[in-house]
């Protein structure tokens, strides 16, 4: 009797292995999945079944924030062509417009600017999305942020404005250098100093940026 339910057993587990499962359904169904995987294929079949642009994962992010993040272009257009919000937060005030903003991601970026994205939204720091652009030298996202029209002189909760922290937090070189031209261009208080009363000038001559200090400089900071 054990000799013959040990040998069903092995039969059983055979079969088992030998078994094709679909993937795990949760992989296969969910549409923050096949965002991250830039999967338009996808995107588009789980859309035309019925989910929503704006369902949240745990974390409050939106399948577009989810594309957003992982600067996948293609689901990011079809996300946005079905009418997903390009301003909708996560738990930590991240947006698709926010992030593509603050990490560089040009091409999601524009895609949000052309759909609506709130131009004086800020994130968990108070701050637009010139600000981390700004501080991370993305040169061509600082032109189309300011071209778009978002304030160059906002201030954050910090109480630094994109031309700080670009000086502040970033290396002093070109990239930084540029962002530091391309804001004074705009109109950027060259004397907004920060809550310690430093002003951008101070700030250029300890750090030892001498080009950034000869842009100020010329264009009137004191």
């Amino acid at each position: 009797m054990i000799k013959l339910l040990a040998t069903a057993m092995s039969v059983f587990l055979i079969l088992i292995s030998s078994a094709t499962f679909p993937r795990n359904a949760m992989a296969q169904d969910t549409l923050h999945d096949a965002a991250q995987r830039n999967s338009v294929k996808d995107v588009r079949q789980l859309l035309s079944t019925g989910n929503n642009t704006e369902a949240r994962d745990q974390s409050g992010s939106t399948a577009l924030l989810v594309a957003a993040r992982a600067n996948a272009i293609d689901a990011a257009r079809t996300l946005i062509e079905a009418g997903a919000d390009v301003n909708a937060k996560d738990s930590i005030n991240d947006s698709a417009y926010l992030y593509s903003g603050a990490r560089g991601h040009l091409d999601i970026l524009k895609m949000t600017l052309a759909h609506g994205a709130d131009l004086k939204s800020t994130n968990r720091y108070g701050g637009t999305a010139l600000i981390p652009a700004a501080e991370r030298g993305h040169v061509e996202t600082v032109r189309a942020l300011i071209k778009a029209g978002v304030a160059v002189d906002h201030i954050n909760n910090l109480g630094w404005t994109a031309l700080l922290e670009a000086i502040i937090l970033g290396r002093g070189g070109e990239p930084h250098q540029q962002i530091v031209n391309i804001l004074l261009e705009a109109g950027a208080n060259p004397n907004l100093a920060d809550r310690d009363g430093v002003t951008p000038l101070q700030h250029a001559r300890t750090h030892g940026y001498h080009k950034i200090e000869q842009s100020l400089l010329a264009a009137g900071a004191q």
